[in-house]
């Protein structure tokens, strides 16, 4: 099975930081038009020979980079209106038992991703920025579960339990796969609306000004990031231990 690719927006620990505090020097100030028909919002641009860099921040360290030929045009935006309340703390749970062994996890997400063609690593990424690994985990505005499903949401996807890890990876997982198929694989639009939904993203055309959202979708693109680092190091360690054998007997 190939599972997609989904395109990597690598961004610093500055730029994560930046983006959460939505000061207003960081604040966007252009709309990018880009050629598959989604936009996004950037503080500033620029050409660098045939690529643009759309910059997260007032600073250069934080930019998403793309082929000029898939910007079709630019154009400055007004201020963003103010946030609505957006809760989504998790709150406390009585079972101590609730939070799966990362073995137990892995295994279930694994499954998760072969069957809905879905990156391990980004499944696990959603979840340890919803729940933590906590199966039992509530949040204020009622999301529940591994993935933090709404009972509304839940229910719509055949998920019974949301309590029940396997049940709740599933649907959490078909809900991913459905938000990166209508988004045409745009990893942080599909991250936008499964935190503020389709309806928001599809509004503004691209993620919506909710500081709530918007550091999730940074938090989630990081520790993605982060884990694909980590593997394709591995992999090349594990490449280079087993050469070294082959080294020394041709010597």
């Amino acid at each position: 099975m190939r599972v997609r690719m989904l395109r990597k927006l690598f961004i610093s620990v500055a730029a994560l930081a930046g983006i959460a505090a939505l000061a207003p020097a960081a604040r966007p100030s252009e709309r990018v038009t880009l050629r598959n028909g989604f936009e996004m919002e950037c503080h500033h641009h620029a050409q660098i020979e045939r690529r643009v860099r759309l910059y997260l921040s007032a600073g250069e360290d934080s930019y998403a980079e793309f082929a000029a030929g898939d910007i079709v045009g630019v154009e400055s935006v007004p201020d963003p209106p103010a946030p609505p309340a957006i809760e989504s703390a998790i709150l406390p749970v009585a079972n101590p038992d609730a939070k799966l062994s990362p073995a137990d996890l892995h295994e279930m997400l694994a499954m998760a991703g072969h069957e809905h063609n879905l990156d391990v690593d980004l499944l696990a990424s959603l979840v340890k920025a919803e729940s933590g690994g906590n199966a039992r985990a509530v949040s204020r505005t009622g999301a529940r579960g591994l993935m933090q499903l709404m009972p509304g949401t839940a229910s719509q996807l055949g998920v019974a339990d949301s309590f029940e890890p396997k049940e709740n990876v599933r649907g959490g997982s078909v809900y991913l796969d459905s938000l990166l198929i209508r988004y045409h694989d745009n990893m942080a639009l599909a991250l936008a609306a499964y935190n503020a939904g389709p309806a928001a993203v599809d509004k503004y055309h691209g993620i919506p000004p909710y500081h709530e959202t918007r550091t999730y979708v940074a938090r989630v693109i990081h520790e993605f990031n982060r884990r694909v680092r980590a593997r394709e190091g591995e992999a090349r360690r594990d490449v280079a231990s087993a050469a070294t054998p082959l080294d020394k007997a041709s010597r």
